[in-house]
């Protein structure tokens, strides 16, 4: 019970930082689609981002991640001057590495770019600032995986919360690029859109450098004593079908990418405002869920306290529903509002809205299951069970691509959100299987009970939530009308959704809520 109290402590203390992060990383899109909208630029930045950020969810925030942090605590469990050298000699390794791939990502970019964005081929314009804003941004890789890999030293000692913050330099900087440069831009020449890519490799440097006092002070500085650690390659070894194992979101986005940029103008834009909207609740609630649940899991399973272990997962994938159907229910049933309310504003126009928010459906649905992925896939490399992610990747892969290639030519672009979220779903589902049996529990008493509680008090949350919103006049509201109709509509939300958990017996989990939110209040 003390442990799973300190992985959700360790969640609270990642989410406040990360709810920081993602709300500067929203002011970001909201100047972002001000100044740019949903037009061919926009879509040349973001087909030009998804290649770096491919590589970067993979290497910084993905497989590299499960990979080095339980073998740096097996290091740390050795003496701190031994963890000391290994992330070190990680940083190292890293850097060639990353360096070596930005270096042929910029060598390459126009034959990258034809192949991640074929429909711009024929369009010389787009496809030239596609190809320079890829060669701007590729050292943002490198930049942003020694920044993960500081993360994940820091989330080791059991630091939280400025790990977490850390990407708000990154939207901060951004920001401040997107605002200052565009005339410099222009003056140079240049197309304005380039200034995105300037913020882009200027934030992934500033993401790294601001950890690095953390590391100092917690005595981790610069070693290199006796050459490389020679658990460098047990990484190394992990971190190979690490990659596929977390290769299935983003390649399915890059799927989605190179079919979008073969429909409508502004495709891939929609996408990708929508998707920036759906990892909101996903970065603020299950990730940070995900990440406290790796270091307190694998301390436990380090220290052959299985028990402890697979109670740790069970608290976790039950918080991991429990705290995000609330975010599906608004994301799914508020969806043009709170798009009409974030972006539709100088550039981004009413059917850039209507585009964005019938994709952000389709992507909510898959809420949950992308959240129990974040938890488990990381949880399968602490076991020693490296090829089940793998193979789950490549069998979800393959379904959303004879999905999307099958439907998006009669239905249209918004196939492609619906294709991700199904693939989530079958990934997910067959983690959880194959999970129960590793930790030798059965399949019931892992889900248990109060899964079905939380199921059906979100259920009639959302079908009561859509009803009344169905009667209310949102678009005749004035700005501050609609900003308090939204604010008081999710209070709504939780409210009666945490109300009938209390009446389906949940009675802890809320009692405990109440009394934490009594505490802020009174201090």
């Amino acid at each position: 019970m003390a442990k799973s109290k300190a992985v959700l402590l360790s969640s609270i203390k990642m989410a406040v930082a990360t709810f920081c992060s993602r709300i500067f990383g929203l002011v970001r899109e909201q100047v972002l689609a001000f100044m740019f909208g949903a037009s061919s630029m926009t879509d040349a930045f973001y087909v030009a981002f998804r290649i770096p950020n491919l590589l970067r969810d993979l290497f910084a925030e993905g497989a590299f991640s499960a990979a080095f942090v339980p073998t740096f605590i097996e290091a740390k469990e050795e003496s701190a001057e031994s963890a000391r050298r290994l992330l070190w000699s990680l940083l190292i390794v890293l850097t060639g590495t990353t360096l070596t791939i930005s270096g042929l990502i910029i060598y390459f970019a126009p034959e990258i770019v034809s192949v991640f964005a074929p429909g711009f081929v024929g369009d010389t314009e787009k496809f030239e600032v596609t190809v320079g804003l890829t060669r701007i941004m590729a050292p943002f890789l490198c930049f942003v995986s020694i920044a993960a890999l500081f993360m994940g030293a820091l989330n080791s000692l059991k630091v939280f919360f400025v790990p977490a913050l850390a990407p708000a330099f990154f939207n901060v900087t951004m920001i401040i690029s997107m605002i200052a440069l565009p005339t410099w831009m222009t003056s140079q020449g240049l197309p304005t859109v380039y200034a995105l890519g300037a913020g882009v490799f200027i934030g992934g440097l500033v993401q790294g450098l601001v950890q690095v006092p953390l590391i100092i002070k917690h005595g981790f500085g610069p070693s290199l004593n006796g050459g490389l650690h020679p658990k460098t390659k047990k990484v190394i070894k992990l971190l190979g079908p690490g990659l596929i194992g977390f290769a299935a979101t983003q390649v399915n986005l890059i799927v989605n990418t190179i079919l979008a940029t073969g429909t409508v103008v502004g495709a891939v834009s929609w996408l990708s405002y929508a998707f920036r909207l759906f990892q909101l609740p996903v970065g603020i609630l299950s990730v940070s869920i995900g990440n406290a649940n790796l270091v307190h899991f694998s301390n436990a399973w380090k220290s052959n306290e299985r028990e402890d272990a697979t109670d740790i997962l069970k608290s976790s994938y039950l918080t991991g529903w429990m705290i995000i159907l609330p975010a599906m229910v608004i994301s799914i049933i508020f969806a043009q509002e709170i798009v009409h309310l974030i972006f539709e504003r100088g550039e981004f126009g009413q059917n850039s809205t209507l585009m964005t928010s019938k994709v952000l459906m389709w992507y909510a649905l898959g809420l949950p299951f992308y959240g129990i992925y974040k938890i488990l896939v990381p949880a399968f490399y602490t076991i020693d069970r490296q090829k089940v992610p793998v193979y789950c990747s490549i069998l979800s892969i393959i379904f959303n691509i004879a999905f999307c290639i099958s439907l998006v030519p009669v239905y249209g672009f918004e196939v492609l959100a619906l294709g991700t979220t199904f693939s989530m779903f079958l990934n997910s589902s067959v983690q959880t299987v194959i999970m129960t049996k590793d930790l030798k529990v059965s399949l019931f008493e892992f889900i248990n009970l109060r899964l079905v509680k939380v199921l059906i008090a979100a259920l009639v949350t959302g079908g009561m939530t859509w009803f009344v919103n169905s009667q209310v006049p949102y678009f005749e509201f004035n700005f501050y009308g609609k900003c308090g109709y939204l604010a008081f509509s999710f209070t709504c939300v939780f409210i009666l959704y945490g109300l009938l958990l209390f009446l389906l017996g949940e009675r802890s989990v809320v009692l405990k809520a109440l009394s934490r939110i009594k505490k802020r209040l009174g201090k």
